[in-house]
């Protein structure tokens, strides 16, 4: 699945929504016991939509209940600000991390960083910017950037120079408020400058920011080169949030060739505290399907 697709899906699922929606599910306690996770995941807004409707609110403590502790959304900056404000303070009740959001317009295939433009820099900025308010809404501390296409006519070292300049400029917007801008290396096209976790551990070295760090999508990333603890090891220091997703396929962990087991339990012996994203779809459909997202999690976390 591209990424834009999986925004748009998921904007979709929730962007529309208001307030107004019937709150049934968050007015009914529950009065199970929620499952003690090993790790942070996050899920996403349509994840669990057949246990609950389509409320964002509902999802959210759906979510909590079953024992998640943190929660992403993709297309957050695109939702109403009435929305956002209620989902945040939802996430602070429920004592949910926010995760990630996409910067909008933070870099895509139409404004490149890699070009080193003024007016592609000068859109980055303003999603930077907006990103801020955003962000003070729901209580996040990472967004995710992803600078783009390739600059073909410019030599790559040059293109470097120009993601890195440009990012540093992100970073000064993001820095003094305690924001962390993530990159995202993606394996969706050839066209995408950012595509191994290497080069992206470079530009960060580059940019030589707090606010600056790595997103580590492990379905993107074993496409991309594979070797994931390995790879993780070797830039550790610069990952701030990570992403998941079994291949083929990109939905839950069980469904393709990645042992998340073993993944998870080299992440857990690091101490990482940070949020792993769920940012994939459920291989089967329906009340079915969801149940066997959160049967999959409990699955490979089980690794103590």
């Amino acid at each position: 699945m591209r990424r834009r697709s999986f925004i748009q899906k998921t904007v979709m699922t929730g962007g529309a929504l208001s307030l107004g929606g019937a709150f049934s599910y968050a007015k009914t306690p529950n009065t199970t016991a929620a499952h003690q996770f090993n790790l942070n995941y996050a899920p996403h807004l349509g994840m669990f939509k057949n246990h609950v409707g389509v409320d964002p609110i509902d999802q959210i403590n759906f979510m909590a209940d079953q024992g998640f502790t943190a929660f992403e959304d993709n297309g957050m900056m695109k939702r109403d600000v009435a929305l956002q404000t209620k989902m945040g303070e939802t996430l602070a009740k429920r004592g949910m991390t926010m995760g990630v959001f996409v910067v909008d317009k933070g870099g895509n295939m139409a404004n490149t960083l890699a070009a080193g433009k003024k007016e592609y820099l000068d859109i980055f900025l303003d999603g930077c910017k907006r990103a801020v308010e955003v962000a003070k809404r729901v209580n996040a501390k990472w967004m995710t950037v992803v600078p783009g296409g390739f600059e073909r006519k410019l030599p790559i070292g040059v293109q470097d120079a120009n993601v890195i300049e440009a990012l540093k400029r992100g970073a000064e917007i993001f820095e003094p408020h305690g924001l962390v801008m993530v990159l995202e290396p993606l394996s969706d096209s050839p066209d995408l400058y950012l595509q191994n976790s290497d080069q992206t551990y470079m530009i960060c070295k580059g940019v030589a920011s707090p606010a600056c760090k790595i997103l580590y999508d492990i379905y993107h990333l074993q496409k991309t080169e594979g070797h994931l603890i390995h790879n993780m090891g070797l830039t550790w220091d610069e990952i701030a949030y990570i992403q998941i997703g079994d291949n083929p396929g990109r939905k839950e962990p069980t469904t393709g060739e990645i042992n998340y087991k073993n993944v998870f339990k080299w992440i857990h012996e690091k101490g990482f505290e940070g949020v792993l994203g769920m940012e994939h779809g459920n291989s089967k459909e329906g009340k079915a399907g969801e149940q066997a997202v959160i049967d999959a999690y409990k699955e490979v976390d089980a690794f103590m």
